[in-house]
């Protein structure tokens, strides 16, 4: 038996920062349905002009959840004031828990910039219970060859499990509650059926391509589809050869209040991130 499908969801054009031309499909209406899951930000594809002066997303505070991204073309260098800097490229992935609270950065990667070139990614807001809000500062830097790929009857077909355990493979992703996320990939004609946990909300976001959902609802690119939990089946048909997310997890069923770059239970802990984030507590860059 198939899940159903609740909702097919175009995401709205903005811009994050100087140097992210994003589609969001999520924060939105179906919030709740895809709890942990908070925010979805696609970026690009899009062409970097060669620049000595990467552009990027400023130093901005987070606290009490995870940013998750996800890069398939182009380079990011990233640094936060828990001592933490990086680059990620192709196929890598960048785990972030930002805790009781930081300052972060991410910028074009200094060479990428100067070159220039096309870039493309994904970051995920990802929710944590109330009891690790307040965690330390913590980041994960998942490199493309640590991350296990599962080959599908299509030829070259393939999954690649981030986070959580999939047909006996177990992602490298270390989480504060129960998900999985799988980065897809599936040649034209193929045909996919997913199986996830009935209870877990679940929503498949179309990075690049075309899919046929349960033989009879096209989706297509930037698309975001939220599922119901009356079952652990999807049914998959790709009419293009496709990219796709899959994010499933064990919604947490918890008070949220939500403001800016703040996730955390109660208003009176948002107005708290907030007073700490102006007096400084959340760190400095020293420059």
């Amino acid at each position: 038996m198939n899940r159903r499908i609740f909702q097919v969801i175009d995401g709205v054009k903005k811009q994050v920062g100087e140097g992210f031309d994003v589609t969001s499909p999520m924060p939105g209406s179906r919030i709740r349905q895809l709890s942990p899951f908070l925010l979805l930000d696609h970026t690009g594809p899009m062409p970097v002009h060669p620049t000595d002066e990467p552009l990027g997303a400023d130093p901005h505070p987070h606290r009490g959840f995870e940013t998750v991204t996800l890069m398939y073309q182009g380079y990011l260098s990233h640094r936060d004031t828990a001592g933490y800097s990086g680059k990620i490229g192709p196929g890598d992935v960048q785990w972030m828990t930002a805790g009781a609270g930081l300052l972060h950065e991410e910028r074009h990667e200094q060479e990428f910039a100067k070159q220039g070139g096309v870039l493309e990614l994904i970051q995920l807001w990802v929710n944590v219970p109330r009891k690790d809000k307040m965690a330390p500062a913590h980041y994960q830097e998942l490199r493309k060859d640590d991350i296990p790929v599962i080959s599908t009857a299509a030829a070259e077909g393939r999954i690649r499990v981030v986070a959580g355990t999939y047909e006996g493979v177990s992602g490298p992703a270390e989480t504060f509650s129960p998900i999985t996320l799988l980065d897809v990939w599936q040649p034209k004609g193929a045909k996919l059926q997913l199986s996830l946990p009935a209870h877990y909300n679940t929503g498949i976001y179309v990075v690049q391509g075309a899919v046929l959902l349960h033989g009879n609802r096209p989706t297509r690119t930037k698309q975001l589809i939220v599922f119901g939990w009356d079952a652990e089946g999807i049914e998959l048909t790709f009419e293009e050869d496709t990219t796709l997310l899959v994010l499933a997890g064990e919604p947490i069923e918890e008070p949220l209040a939500t403001y800016g770059p703040f996730v955390m239970n109660t208003n009176q802990e948002l107005l708290q991130a907030i007073e700490d984030f102006e007096q400084g507590r959340l760190g400095k860059f020293d420059e």
